[in-house]
C-alpha cells in the first residue's frame, strides 16, 4: 500500500517508547528487552497497525514485534497502539515497533529469539513471475523466517489474493511447513480463535471478495533440497 509522506511521523516514532529504530542491537536479546520474560509473536508488515494494536492489548501475556519500512505506516501504527492500548487503560509494555527491510530479517533475529508465532496479513501479492521471490511468504522468505520460529511455531497468513494464496501453499511445503488449517472463504470458516479483521480485510470483503488463510507449522529439522 502507498502512502502519503508524513513529516509527524518521524519526529513522534522517535519520541515513542515502544518504537525501536535500531533492531540490529537486540539480535538474540529480544526476550530481555521486554518488561516481562512471555512468548514472542510478530507481524511482519504492520502497516498502520489496526491488527497488531487490538491483537496486542487484548493479549497481555504475549510479547509483540510489529515490522514495517515505511515512517508513515510506522507512525499511523504508532497512534492506532496508543490508542487502543488508552481505551483500556494499560501500558505499552508488550509491543514493540521497528523498521526494518524485511527481506534482511536475520540483521536481526535469530534463533535464540525464539519467536512462537507469525502473523503475515495481506502482504504485496507481487503478481509477475520476475517479482515473485519478493513475496513475504516465498520458499526463500519462509527459510529466513525458520531461523528464529521456534520448533512447531506457526505462521497465520491472511490474503484476497487467490494466485498468491496457492503459490503460497507451495512454498510453504517447500520450506518445511505443514499446513494444519485453510480456508478460502475465512468468514465462512473461521479457522482462527479469534479473528480481528485488519483494515484491508474490511474493504475486500465489502467489495465482496473472499478472504484466504491458512495456518502453517514449523516441522523440526528440516532441510531444504538443493
Amino acid at each position: 500500500m502507498r502512502i502519503r509522506y508524513k513529516k509527524w511521523a518521524r519526529p513522534e516514532l522517535e519520541a515513542c517508547k515502544f518504537y525501536i529504530d535500531n533492531p540490529e542491537e537486540l539480535k538474540t536479546k529480544w526476550q530481555e528487552f521486554f518488561k516481562k520474560k512471555q512468548p514472542i509473536h510478530m507481524e511482519l508488515g504492520c502497516g498502520k497497525g489496526s491488527f497488531i494494536a487490538e491483537l496486542a492489548s487484548s493479549n497481555l501475556n504475549i510479547n509483540y514485534i510489529a515490522v514495517d519500512m515505511v515512517d508513515a505506516m510506522l507512525g499511523l501504527s504508532k497512534r492506532n497502539i496508543e490508542k487502543a492500548y488508552m481505551e483500556k487503560k494499560i501500558e505499552t509494555d508488550n509491543i514493540i515497533l521497528t523498521r526494518h527491510d524485511i527481506e534482511r530479517i536475520l540483521l536481526f533475529m535469530s534463533k535464540e529469539d525464539e519467536v512462537e508465532r507469525i502473523y503475515i496479513n495481506f502482504c504485496n501479492p507481487w503478481p509477475k513471475p520476475k517479482h515473485k521471490k519478493k513475496r513475504l511468504t516465498h520458499t526463500k522468505q519462509l527459510m529466513l523466517y525458520r531461523e528464529f520460529l521456534k520448533d512447531s511455531g506457526e505462521i497465520y497468513f491472511k490474503t484476497d489474493d487467490d494466485g498468491l494464496f496457492n503459490d503460497s501453499l507451495k512454498y510453504f511445503e517447500e520450506a518445511g511447513f505443514d499446513v494444519i488449517n485453510k480456508t478460502y472463504d475465512l468468514h465462512e470458516e473461521n479457522i482462527f480463535d479469534n479473528n480481528i479483521e485488519t483494515e484491508h480485510e474490511k474493504m475486500y470483503t465489502e467489495e465482496g471478495k473472499k478472504i484466504k488463510a491458512l495456518i502453517a507449522r514449523k516441522i523440526p529439522n528440516f532441510v531444504l533440497d538443493s
